[in-house]
């Protein structure tokens, strides 16, 4: 058994049940972040304008793909992570999104700053990895699929 094979059966056979709890709020938070992106692609625009990196068309169109991209990982994959559908996949998948919100985009404001969102982000890179370890949990969609059928 190679370790990552390991690693997903000690999270499949050890989940505490008020976890599922956790795995719901971080999927939602995800929904929530992702509708708040929607609504606030300015802020993206101004921050990428700052940075310099619109300069150049080819520039513009790969910050609009990974714009939606990002849009759609944080409300598929929060929506699949509150069901407990494929949550390491989509774990995964919004791990990079996540780096790049706490490193990248939260750190260049200040810490101490009012209001500030690294704190969030932060909690939520830490939910994703350890749901990445975790799994779904007991009360999850794709663990009720797998008993019907074997």
């Amino acid at each position: 058994m190679t370790t990552l094979e390991k690693v997903m059966f000690w999270g499949d056979h050890h989940n505490p049940k008020w976890l599922v709890f956790f795995r719901i709020a971080l999927g939602l938070a995800l929904v929530w972040k992702g509708i708040a992106f929607i609504l606030n692609l300015n802020v993206l625009a101004d921050f990428l304008h700052d940075t310099g990196l619109t300069d150049s068309i080819s520039a513009s169109v790969t910050i609009s793909v990974l714009a939606d991209l990002i849009i759609a990982l944080h409300l598929i994959g929060g929506v699949c992570i509150a069901f407990g559908l494929r949550t390491r996949l989509f774990c995964l998948l919004n791990l990079p999104v996540l780096l790049g919100a706490v490193f990248l985009v939260d750190l260049k404001d200040s810490v101490l700053k009012p209001y500030s969102e690294v704190w969030l982000s932060l909690i939520v890179l830490l939910a994703i990895i350890g749901f990445l370890i975790e799994g779904n949990g007991q009360y999850a969609v794709e663990h009720d699929v797998q008993q019907t059928t074997g």
